[in-house]
């Protein structure tokens, strides 16, 4: 079965703000510095397409949102356990060895 590029693209995206919320400070970050963060790596993404990763992220038990005019985002436990891919979550990649997303 072949996942679509854009699916591929997405899952990569969640992986990545998971990892940016595990290396912040207090796990904790606003949706313009993720932005930032995503775009540094080559993962440029629109504001709406972002607030809805950090929906679903919210939704999988992955980070805590506060959603506001800028949402913030916290890593949850289970959040960090998949960005150090010690647990699997579908529709997330997956870590690959050697510390790359």
């Amino acid at each position: 079965m072949t996942i679509p590029y854009t699916e591929l693209l997405r899952e990569d995206r969640r992986l990545c703000l998971l990892q940016h919320l595990a290396g912040a400070a207090d796990y904790t970050a606003h949706a313009h510095l993720l932005r930032q963060g995503l775009t540094a790596l080559g993962q440029p993404v629109s504001f709406d397409a972002l607030r809805a990763d950090l929906a679903w992220l919210d939704e999988q038990g992955l980070i805590v949102l506060a959603d506001g005019e800028v949402p913030v985002a916290t890593l949850t436990l289970r959040g960090e356990d998949c960005a150090r891919g010690l647990t699997r979550v579908p529709g997330v990649a997956r870590k690959r060895p050697g510390g790359g997303a």
